[in-house]
Order: structure tokens, then C-alpha cells, then sequence
């Protein structure tokens, strides 16, 4: 009997107030990371727009327009006969919240835009519009 009395471990409550204290530290940092985790894909949107510039520049060099699509910097373009002969882009390109970039052409000039976070037009924050202008 003695062995028994002399054991040592936790208890319930003692075992519910840490639980209690790493939720609590849980709650405190989790807005802090997915709000550095939205920056930094906003960051990564910039740099991604700019390698995308920089295959409409060498899609233009090429073919002396710029592609109707963004689609057109990843598939052979029949339009372009002096398209490739590897494609500009490996694939079509999506920003890092997983939406289509807005390309629109309109002559000798294009525009291109990541409509942030919540996918629609405008916004602020995160779900802002993100564009290499700013």
C-alpha cells in the first residue's frame, strides 16, 4: 500500500491548466501567423507578376504581339509563328491564393493584376487588388 501513496504524475487539473495555457498562447499567436503568412504571399504574387512580365516580354520579342491569354505563354500559340520552341511559362499562371491573374490586353499594352486574397475587385488589406504599380 505504501508504493501506491507514493507515486507521482499529474492530476486532472493540473493537466487542464496547461492545456488551458497553450490555448491560450495558441489563440494569441495564430492571427499573427496566417496575417504573415497573407503577407508573404502577397510578396510572392509581386515576384511571381514580374516573372510573368518578363515571359510577355520574350512572348513579344518573339512574336511581335502580346499572347490574347495568359493561357498562350503555356501552350504553342498558332498565332506565333516564332513561338517557343519551349513554352515561355510551364504552366497557366494562378497568384498564390490560388486565383487567375486579370490580364487584359488592349493594343500594345497590357494590364495585369492579382485580385488578392478574396478573389474579387477592390478591397483592402489583403483582399486588396495587387498590381506591380504599387
Amino acid at each position: 500500500m505504501s508504493l501506491l501513496k507514493n507515486r507521482k504524475g499529474m492530476t486532472l487539473i493540473e493537466i487542464m491548466i496547461v492545456l488551458a495555457i497553450i490555448g491560450g498562447i495558441a489563440a494569441l499567436l495564430l492571427p499573427r501567423m496566417t496575417g504573415a503568412l497573407d503577407k508573404a504571399k502577397v510578396k510572392e504574387t509581386r515576384i511571381h507578376m514580374t516573372q510573368i512580365v518578363n515571359a510577355l516580354s520574350m512572348y513579344y520579342t518573339d512574336c511581335g504581339k502580346y499572347p490574347q491569354t495568359l493561357e498562350s505563354l503555356a501552350t504553342e500559340d498558332a498565332s506565333c509563328s516564332n513561338w517557343g520552341p519551349e513554352p515561355y511559362m510551364k504552366k497557366a499562371p494562378k497568384d498564390q491564393f490560388g486565383n487567375d491573374y486579370v490580364y487584359e490586353l488592349n493594343g500594345n499594352e497590357f494590364t495585369l493584376m492579382s485580385l488578392g486574397k478574396d478573389g474579387r475587385e477592390g478591397g483592402s488589406g489583403y483582399n486588396a487588388d495587387i498590381s506591380l504599380d504599387e
